[in-house]
């Protein structure tokens, strides 16, 4: 009868690691997958607009409240005063009230492509949720999009491979935000543990628990 029950518990384990595994797999491949599909991209040798939207209105919005234009240089130069950073934009952090529409012009002084790329933008707007411009090195590109009533702080960055991690980081706040984002050179401080509110994490925690249970199973069987 041990032994049965032991056997059953090894097959309920290996299962159970199966599904989490395939799980964690697709939401690793979902959380990625916004930067391999975009729709609404304009692309030539200049660099790449995504999602510009200069008169669609989202959800709660009656009007455009506002118009702002931000023009944000970007390059090394602008890493100088911050330690341990590389690249940087010239301004690290934009106010603006809700339902506005923001006109942002990037002007890339370095010789590689730099992104200013926004997340957290409602998704039946905008797909994956983004706002993007790309200029390639020594150009510029403009575009605009309209933000959402929410008092939010939305995240930007550079998605060139470690561009973001050396220091190309910024964030936007509407309506006053909801926040300041953590490390963002000159704005706000390094990064802080956050509450555990990760589907991985919470999938980490559960497969643990289960193997602990499963363990106790097994040594009481033996007894």
């Amino acid at each position: 009868m041990n032994r049965w029950l032991f056997n059953k518990s090894v097959v309920m384990a290996k299962a159970v690691l199966l599904m989490l595994s395939l799980l964690s797999a697709y939401v690793v491949q979902a959380q990625h997958a916004g930067h391999e599909q975009h729709s609404a991209m304009s692309l030539d040798t200049k660099g790449m607009t995504m999602n510009h939207n200069p008169d669609e209105l989202p959800i709660g919005c009656a009007k455009i409240n506002r118009e702002y234009e931000f023009t944000v240089s970007a390059g090394v130069d602008f890493a100088s005063e911050f330690p341990g950073t590389t690249f940087g934009y010239s301004q690290r952090e934009f106010e603006v009230e809700p339902c506005s529409l923001v006109t942002i012009t990037l002007d890339n002084k370095d010789q590689v492509r730099h992104q200013w790329m926004l997340h957290g933008l409602p998704r039946y707007l905008y797909p994956q949720g983004m706002f993007s411009l790309e200029a390639a090195g020594g150009e510029t590109r403009t575009a605009s999009f309209i933000v959402p009533s929410d008092k939010q702080t939305y995240l930007v960055h550079c998605d060139i491979t470690q561009h973001m991690e050396k220091g190309m980081k910024a964030q936007l706040k509407v309506g006053g935000g909801s926040g300041d984002l953590w490390s963002i050179a000159g704005v706000s401080g390094g990064f802080k543990q956050p509450p555990i509110n990760n589907l991985l994490a919470w999938l980490l925690i559960i497969t643990m628990a289960i193997t602990s249970f499963l363990c106790v199973v097994y040594w009481r069987g033996q007894d």
